[in-house]
């Protein structure tokens, strides 16, 4: 059985959503996250792309919902015993199999709780869970209270996240030792995921993002490779990834002579960076650590060309983003406390000059000050 856990970690796991879950005076979960499943069993897969969920009763009791495709899947990487299975055939409605599960559950009449917004939740289907479910107890939308436990990282997954950020720097040296002028964004992605997988990594969440010339100044992946120009400037947003854990890092690379604005922008991203290391740290907030970016930034004159967030906490997630539910954007509520993984990017993106600059590493919070998990130091990269 493939369990990056003991079973002693998943029982607690368990316990504590079913403390939160008596809390919240709910019968049951319908967890629809695939990051949810493998955080509470092991579950590990990418069928979440069709319908699947996992009933968690008050009780502890759980049952797997899933394709034919996926029951190996699940028997192999998880601790689920109980697996049911939905049959594809033409106008398929899986939901209406959950609802016969759930009154074999004893579940008729209950207040469920079911994770709403996530990727594992089409439109189409919660629609048709409504559809089924409405009368049949009272739904509640608990989309984050799996993602709220889970913000706290236990000592296994810290190590997995310790063991993402050296993936994380391998990938940048394996970067540095090909970037110049001339050089192929193809072969400097192909070397950086290369050092992730030949470091025993996994697929990231989500692409790595590679942009060179006025493409640095982007944000998302996007098909398209190019050749340095002998002045360039490269942006790099990637992760390291083991076990699923992710450690993220962004940088920007200026080829040939730096111009007196991208040494302006480092500054400033520096600068920011260093200040909120002052305060993610308990005590605060995340939206405090948004409003020590925005305030630097803003006094630097740099409003129009930073973003309205400025990272986010980080963990085990699968496709199609790395990032977990909580941000760090204005006015969030979210406490700062030990024991989280966060990623911290300074982007700045002035289409004015059509200069890019970015800084990004992760955290892991303590009782005090955060603990960088990089060993690269935060300078200025010229090549």
């Amino acid at each position: 059985m493939a369990l990056h856990f003991e079973r002693t970690e998943f029982a607690d796991r368990l316990s504590k959503l079913t403390a939160k879950m008596q809390e919240e005076k709910l019968d049951a979960m319908l967890l629809f996250a695939q990051e949810s499943m493998y955080w509470l069993t092991g579950y590990d897969t990418f069928g979440y792309c069709f319908f699947q969920t996992l009933v968690v009763k008050v009780d502890g009791t759980m049952a797997l919902l899933t394709r034919s495709a996926d029951l190996r899947q699940a028997r192999q990487t998880s601790i689920i015993d109980d697996i049911h299975i939905w049959v594809d055939r033409i106008n398929a409605d899986p939901t209406m199999d959950l609802k016969n599960l759930l009154i074999e559950m004893d579940l008729l009449g209950a207040r469920i709780g079911v994770e709403y917004d996530t990727h594992g939740m089409t439109g189409r289907v919660a629609r048709l869970l409504d559809s089924q479910l409405t009368s049949f107890g009272q739904l509640v939308d608990a989309s984050y209270l799996v993602g709220r436990l889970r913000l706290i990282k236990s000592p296994t997954e810290l190590a997995y996240v310790e063991r993402a950020a050296v993936l994380a720097d391998d990938a940048l040296d394996a970067a540095l030792a090909l970037t110049g002028p001339g050089a192929d964004e193809a072969a400097i992605l192909a070397a950086m995921q290369g050092a992730v997988f030949s470091g025993g990594g996994d697929y990231p969440a989500n692409e790595f993002i590679i942009g060179s010339g006025i493409d640095a100044l982007l944000c998302r992946y996007k098909a398209g490779r190019r050749k340095l120009d002998a002045n360039d400037q490269l942006t790099l947003e990637w992760a390291g990834a083991y076990a699923h854990y992710h450690a993220a890092m962004m940088r920007t690379i200026v080829i040939g002579q730096p111009t007196h604005r991208h040494r302006e922008l480092f500054s400033a991203c520096l600068e920011t960076i260093q200040a909120i290391e002052t305060v993610m740290k308990p005590g605060h907030t995340f939206g405090d650590v948004f409003d020590m970016h925005a305030k630097i930034m803003d006094e630097r004159g740099l409003a129009r060309h930073r973003l309205n967030a400025c990272g986010y906490s980080l963990g085990a997630r699968f496709s199609p983003s790395w990032m977990e539910q909580q941000m760090f954007h204005v006015g969030n509520p979210q406490e700062i406390e030990p024991g989280m993984s966060l990623f911290v990017h300074m982007i700045i993106m002035d289409s004015d000059t059509g200069t890019a600059m970015t800084l990004g590493q992760t955290y892991l919070t303590t009782a005090d000050t955060p603990k960088t998990l990089s060993r690269h130091p935060l300078e200025f990269l010229n090549r």
